[in-house]
């Protein structure tokens, strides 16, 4: 790791704290993997509302493995793809019953070999209900990494790969906690708030780097 990189977490760390945050809200693993796959390209706080009345209704994996593909678009749509994220959620928790005894896998390639389920997702759920350090890279880890200049890609995965190189291990789920705050506080898509930038000298994008 860098000096600078260094210097980074270190006031993400100071500014954010250490605790490990899941944004999303759920009981069991299998709640986070469902959560997870709504979450693509829709807000936590949309799926957050969507799940509170979903995981009601469906309180078992077996019961998302049975469900009617109409309905439970209906019960998702307000996350957006609902049809994509339906068929796959029914098939993913198809899978877990049948060859996986109703247990989330913490492997990433069982996971990855789920439906609906990518690196983004498998990460979340190794991170987050296993503790194995992981990148999650989603809209702000893609966009405030390339702006800190930690990475140049424009693929997920070769982001992933070249954070796993520059950060420690002990900073690659924080990283994805620390970056969605002060993407949505500070460091935002259009309009970020520069000014009140407590890591602008390492900006690569507004020319303020050292």
């Amino acid at each position: 790791m860098t000096k600078r990189t260094g210097e980074i977490l270190e006031l993400l760390d100071r500014e954010y704290g250490t605790e490990y945050v899941c944004y999303l809200h759920y009981e069991t693993p299998w709640q986070l993997l469902i959560a997870t796959m709504l979450s693509a390209q829709c807000t936590d706080a949309r799926v957050n509302q969507v799940t509170a009345d979903l995981f009601r209704k469906y309180d078992s994996l077996e019961k998302f493995a049975a469900a009617d593909l109409k309905e439970l678009e209906q019960d998702i749509r307000p996350t957006g793809f609902y049809h994509n994220k339906a068929k796959n959620i029914i098939a993913c928790a198809r899978k877990l019953v049948e060859e996986y005894g109703g247990e989330v896998p913490n492997d990433l390639d069982a996971l990855t070999s789920l439906a609906g389920v990518g690196r983004k997702t498998a990460n979340v759920i190794r991170g987050n209900i296993f503790h194995e350090p992981s990148v999650v890279v989603d809209a702000h880890v893609k966009r405030i990494s390339r702006r800190l200049g930690l990475t140049k890609e424009e693929d997920p995965v070769k982001i992933e790969f070249d954070l796993m190189k520059k950060l420690p291990k002990d900073h690659w789920i924080l990283w994805n906690i620390h970056i969605i705050t002060f993407g949505r506080s500070i460091c935002t898509a259009r309009n970020p708030k520069c000014g009140e930038c407590f890591l602008h000298r390492y900006c690569k994008e507004k020319g303020h780097d050292r």
